[in-house]
């Protein structure tokens, strides 16, 4: 029985107390939930139904337990109903119930775990979107692990998502990585706030193989062709180490493109239609102060050069006229002043900035070697890059590293420990139980204990305190991935899969055997924990997908 299903046959409980008592079945709700109680000795769940209808239907809290109790102790499947404090209710299954799930969990596969939860919810998703005037570094590379873990945790919950990397190829930064890589053609030194590192060499040399030309021209018309050459050489090597990390984007949004199309004017336009605009000393500003900014901003200054907030606001309503409804961001700490402004200019365009737009910020993250931080990459001169990481402890280790903590909290990765075969290390540990879990398949197989069919599968006999502890684990699975995909924290699946998940395998591989010894004979019990065993495989492998890593048949 799946916690689903038990807080189903509660809600049913409730409604036939109602019916006996002629309480006004219009306070039952739709439906409820049981949880696990954080002492096993209090069962395998808890309702806290009781408590939530009392005073609706003035029914003090323990009596309306009581009758609950009486009528939940009845069902299928619940072996006893205790109540506790002021009205708990605290369940227990009995072991072909609670057994049922392993079965369930099999036959779902690859399904175990999704919901309808977030169904209907169209959502926009940009992270990482690095200026392509250097390799990722590893800030940017924490965005890619999170954000696209989170948009497997968003699709996996039902919503409609639409992953997005927007181009910066505008603009002053620019400017200044295409005066660097003609610097360096010219053999000459980066300018003074032009950019540095062996990679500006690098591409200005596959510039001019490219296009030998450019070396007879003027240096206007040099550093045009370093610009839309550089731009687009370094955006390739951007994509490339993406996808080399297991991420792809839906769309590549180019920034040219919003000017190019006149859509920085089409904002401008709408943003005056609501009555949020005015001129000021030559310059068009936009009054975000009426929605909790700090100052109004410029959006055309007075020479008419658009300023970058322009086109933050250009980008954002291209977003909404694509029909996403909540536009979610990720940035970096040092954007966390852009949140005012932000959710001002949503407010500008008529939107509710709590409903259509979303700013999630990440912390920093450093990378140590003997506990000291690294602060120099071979290639890129001053930053750590992605493939720094991924050198370093590899594109597995790196994901759930990153993944594995709450983005607004900062990472230290030490080098030594992401790189260990033990149990200390916490990938290891986690796919040791994927490795571990499909080795008890293929052994099983070689002495003929197979898993057979639904109908082979005897759940009553998984009564083992481990074996209900295993199961237990595996049936929040579905709450997590639901519970992560809302509060936009991919680290709960992380540390459901360590903390609960291979915990609890390990505890029951230690106590329960799976495999018959020597030529003892293969029974039903060796077939039901064999179940299990697969059923755990299957929440590992799906979780770890969520996470964007392997689940690794072998280590």
């Amino acid at each position: 029985m799946t916690p689903a299903e038990l807080a189903s046959v509660v809600l049913t409980a409730a409604h036939a107390v109602f019916v006996e008592r002629g309480l006004d079945r219009a306070a039952l709700p739709e439906r409820t939930a049981v949880e696990r109680p954080r002492n096993p000795e209090h069962g395998d769940y808890a309702s806290t139904l009781a408590l939530q209808l009392s005073k609706k239907v003035g029914v003090a809290p323990r009596e309306l337990a009581t009758a609950l109790a009486d009528e939940l102790g009845r069902a299928p499947g619940v072996k006893s109903v205790e109540i506790a404090g002021p009205g708990f209710l605290n369940i227990r299954l009995d072991a072909a119930a609670a057994g049922q799930l392993a079965r369930v969990i099999v036959e779902a596969g690859a399904e175990y775990g999704r919901s309808d939860r977030l169904a209907g919810e169209k959502i926009n998703l940009e992270f990482v979107s690095a200026n392509p005037t250097g390799p990722v570094h590893i800030g940017g590379v924490r965005w890619a692990a999170v954000g696209d873990a989170l948009s497997r945790l968003l699709r996996a919950t039902g919503a409609q998502v639409g992953t997005e990397y927007y181009f910066n190829d505008a603009g002053s930064q620019i400017d200044r990585f295409a005066r660097s890589l003609l610097a360096a053609a010219k053999g000459e030194s980066a300018p003074e706030d032009g950019y540095g590192g062996a990679y500006i060499g690098e591409i200005a040399a596959e510039v001019q193989a490219r296009r030998p030309d450019v070396s007879t021209m003027a240096d206007d018309a040099a550093q045009e062709v370093f610009r839309v050459e550089g731009v687009a050489l370094m955006f390739d090597e951007i994509r490339s180490s993406l996808r080399d990390f297991g991420v792809e984007f839906d769309t590549y949004f180019n920034e040219k493109d919003l000017h190019d199309r006149g859509e920085l004017d089409l904002a401008l336009a709408r943003l005056r239609e609501q009555g949020h605009l005015y001129e000021a000393e030559g310059a068009t500003w936009l009054r975000t102060t009426d929605f909790g900014d700090d100052k109004d901003r410029v959006l055309r200054k007075s020479n008419g050069e658009w300023t970058y907030f322009a086109a933050d606001c250009a980008y954002y309503l291209d977003k909404r006229e694509r029909g996403f409804e909540r536009v979610v961001i990720m940035l970096g700490a040092d954007h966390h002043g852009y949140i005012g402004r932000m959710r001002a200019m949503a407010a500008c365009f008529g939107d509710d900035p709590d409903r259509n737009l979303e700013i999630l910020i990440g912390q920093l993250v450093s990378l140590l070697r003997d506990g000291a931080p690294l602060r120099m990459s071979k290639r890129a001169g001053n930053v750590i890059t992605l493939e720094d990481l991924v050198e370093a402890i590899g594109v597995d280790a790196s994901r759930y590293a990153l993944a594995r903590y709450s983005s607004d909290s900062p990472i230290d990765i030490d080098i030594e420990l992401w790189t260990r075969a033990t149990r200390d290390n916490p990938v290891y540990y986690v796919q040791y139980v994927a490795a571990r879990t499909a080795g008890v398949a293929r052994n099983a197989a070689e002495v003929g204990l197979v898993q057979g069919g639904a109908g082979d599968f005897r759940p009553e006999l998984l009564g083992h305190e481990k074996e209900n502890e295993l199961l237990k684990a595996l049936a929040e699975f579905p709450a997590v991935v639901a519970t992560a995909a809302e509060l936009r924290e991919p680290h709960r699946v992380a540390r459901y899969l360590e903390e609960s998940v291979a915990a609890s395998f390990h505890r029951f591989y230690d106590n329960c055997r799976v495999l018959p010894l020597g030529d003892e004979e293969v029974t039903d019990l060796h077939r039901a924990r064999l179940w299990l065993n697969n059923a755990t495989r299957t929440v590992i492998a799906n979780g770890l997908y969520l996470l964007g890593v392997s689940a690794p048949e072998r280590m």
